[in-house]
């Protein structure tokens, strides 16, 4: 701020006013002591004026409903290209997590057949059928009680069972 007034001075200096012998002594004698600067826009005064609003009634602007309805049709555009973009790349997660729950599955189930299995050939062991034969009195039959099938028509079947 005090490059302001100088600045002046030296146009009027050079204007051909009379320049002072000592500016100092000059800016000393001038001034008034009890004289205080003056506060930045001291010379706005603002005054707060209430106003109402309140009867004004907005005026329609034929150019704003079709903004709106633009600005509608471009969010729904980008919201489409939006999901065109996104949807093959979480269609491709979901798809390896059902992989996944298959691969579980497929995993439990091949568990599950081999315990079946164990269980069958447990069933199925020569000793327990013996046992079983044992407790209903079952015995093994002569080898004039066999049949053995070949490729015979039925007729042929049918006499050697009676």
């Amino acid at each position: 701020m005090a490059t302001v007034p100088q600045f002046f001075r030296r146009t009027a200096i050079a204007a051909g006013a009379e320049s002072p012998v000592n500016p100092r002594e000059t800016a000393r004698v001038e001034r008034d002591p009890f004289l205080l600067r003056t506060l930045p826009h001291e010379d706005v005064f603002f005054y707060c004026k209430k106003i109402d609003n309140s009867r004004l009634v907005r005026e329609a602007d034929p150019e704003s409903r079709g903004a709106c309805w633009s600005a509608i049709g471009a969010a729904c555009l980008a919201l489409a290209l939006l999901t065109g973009v996104l949807a093959p790349g979480a269609a491709s997660t979901l798809d390896g997590y059902r992989i996944e729950v298959l691969r579980a599955e497929a995993h439990r189930l091949a568990d599950e057949r081999r315990a079946l299995e164990l269980q069958q050939a447990e069933l199925q062991s020569p000793q327990r059928l013996e046992r079983l034969a044992q407790g209903q009195n079952l015995v093994t039959p002569s080898s004039s009680q066999v049949v053995h099938l070949d490729n015979q028509s039925d007729s042929a079947v049918a006499m050697v069972k009676k």
